[in-house]
């Protein structure tokens, strides 16, 4: 039970992750931003969309299946530590229960709070965080006042000169504003790490009582909330089926209007609903439809980046042999000096002809040349071959 519990978790553990990191990827902004200018501006504010996109699908899965996105991939569901438990006859001595795990309306929402607000909220967090330690860290480089970066992004001088432009602008809120943004600013950059510890901290321990089998809840969220995760039943799934479809059918029941505006509401309700039921499946496949798109663009760019290798250069032609020079063999594997097989062969890399050691040593050492084409030669340039073709 236990092994299995671990095995679980970490499939799901890594799921989350991917799930969490689910925005859109940097080749797909750059692709977007050339091709339609307009676009980037609102990719600046993907933070946001995706929060919006997670909540309504959250929401959706939570309504659904009591389990959040990750959570419902795998077959999982939330369930309250204190489920109530009501027999089916009172009266009667039976040992059969029934069950009141359903979520109520005000745990779903603080899971969605948790599940996305909350993450939201800690993503801009350490944004200004990171802004505010590269403000301090320029101005311990710079040996400037307090550095701080501004609502653009730009670094403004707190103790420097007063430019012209500041000296008049006329409305004092201004610099009010700019005043509660920096004591903003410098209040997150002392208390963000500690914040930032505790979390990670209690996650981890959390996570290590979990597969430990000490505790019910593999996060501080879900103990907050008194509940677990659980794998749902047959029972429980086939239930949940039969709430969604009681659900939609009280929606299309509520639809008001003439017969033309039930269909054009009957229309898009269905089509939400198609959308909504699909929308695991497809999230999934923008994944790797995502991963697919930065593979390829990269693989371009390295190929557009890389050098332009060229073919080898021919080997250079031979020497010619001197008038006045020794005449080769017409055996190669004799010596041009000795015109005996050759013994401890070494080349002359003036030439490229092979000789014996001896020979060539003796003969570079009283002409100073090599003795088949006259070319200048020391015994320097003489290599020694250990494999005679």
């Amino acid at each position: 039970m236990g092994i299995a519990r671990r095995k679980l978790f970490c499939r799901f553990q890594e799921l989350q992750r991917l799930h969490g990191r689910t925005k859109l990827c940097l080749p797909c902004r750059k692709v977007f931003a050339l091709r339609r200018p307009s676009l980037h501006k609102v990719l600046d504010y993907e933070d946001e969309f995706f929060a919006l996109l997670m909540s309504v699908l959250e929401s959706h899965s939570l309504r659904t299946t009591d389990g959040s996105f990750s959570e419902s991939l795998y077959g999982l569901r939330r369930r309250p530590v204190n489920v109530s438990v009501n027999r089916s006859n009172p009266g009667a001595e039976s040992n059969v229960k029934v069950y009141d795990s359903a979520l109520r309306k005000r745990q779903k929402t603080l899971s969605v709070v948790f599940l996305v607000v909350l993450p939201y909220f800690k993503s801009k967090l350490q944004s200004v965080y990171n802004k505010e330690r590269e403000a301090r860290l320029q101005a311990s480089l710079w040996d400037q006042g307090e550095v701080r970066f501004d609502e653009a992004g730009f670094v403004s001088d707190q103790q420097g000169e007063t430019s012209q432009a500041q000296v008049e602008t006329t409305a004092g809120e201004v610099s009010h504003l700019t005043r509660l943004r920096t004591n903003f600013a410098a209040l997150i950059g002392v208390c963000y790490p500690w914040i930032h510890a505790t979390h990670e901290g209690l996650s981890f321990a959390y996570q290590l009582l979990y597969l430990l089998d000490a505790t019910a809840f593999y996060s501080p969220g879900l103990h907050v909330l008194g509940l677990h995760v659980c794998r749902a039943t047959g029972q429980e799934l086939m239930d949940s089926s039969s709430r969604i479809s009681r659900i939609r059918s009280r929606e299309l029941e509520r639809l008001r209007g003439p017969p033309w505006l039930k269909t054009v509401q009957r229309v898009l309700l269905n089509c939400t609903h198609t959308t909504l039921d699909y929308a695991q499946t497809g999230l999934i496949a923008a994944v790797f439809f995502f991963k697919m798109m930065e593979w390829w663009y990269q693989s371009a760019e390295e190929r557009m980046s890389a050098p332009t290798v060229y073919p080898p250069p021919p080997p250079p032609p031979l020497p010619k042999v001197a008038k006045d020079g020794l005449p080769l063999p017409t055996d190669r594997t004799l010596c041009p000096l000795c015109c005996q097989k050759r013994n401890n062969p070494s080349v002359l890399s003036v030439s490229g002809f092979v000789f014996c050691y001896s020979c060539i040593f003796k003969s570079v050492s009283q002409h100073k040349r090599c003795p088949v084409t006259l070319m200048p030669a020391t015994v320097e340039q003489i290599r020694r071959l250990f494999h005679d073709l």
